[in-house]
C-alpha cells in the first residue's frame, strides 16, 4: 500500500470515527459512554435507540482496531 492510500485510508477512518462519535452523543443524549464504553449502551431503554448505539459503538472499536493495525 503507497503512502498516499494509507493516508487516504487514515482521513476515511477518522471521518468514520467521527461520525460514530457524534451519533453515539445524540442517541445517548450525552458523552458519557465515553467512560462506560459498552455498558452504558446497554443501559438504554429504548430498543431502537439501543441497536443504533452498538451500531455505531461497533464502528467505532472497528475504525479504532484498523488504526492500531495502521500505526
Amino acid at each position: 500500500m503507497s503512502v498516499s492510500q494509507v493516508k487516504n485510508l487514515n482521513r476515511r477512518l477518522e471521518n468514520l470515527a467521527s461520525e460514530a462519535t457524534k451519533e453515539l452523543d445524540k442517541v445517548c443524549g450525552n458523552q458519557l459512554w465515553k467512560n462506560f464504553g459498552f455498558e452504558a449502551l446497554d443501559g438504554l431503554k429504548d430498543i431502537d435507540r439501543r441497536a443504533i448505539a452498538n451500531y455505531y459503538y461497533g464502528q467505532l472499536q472497528t475504525v479504532r482496531e484498523l488504526q492500531e493495525v495502521l500505526s
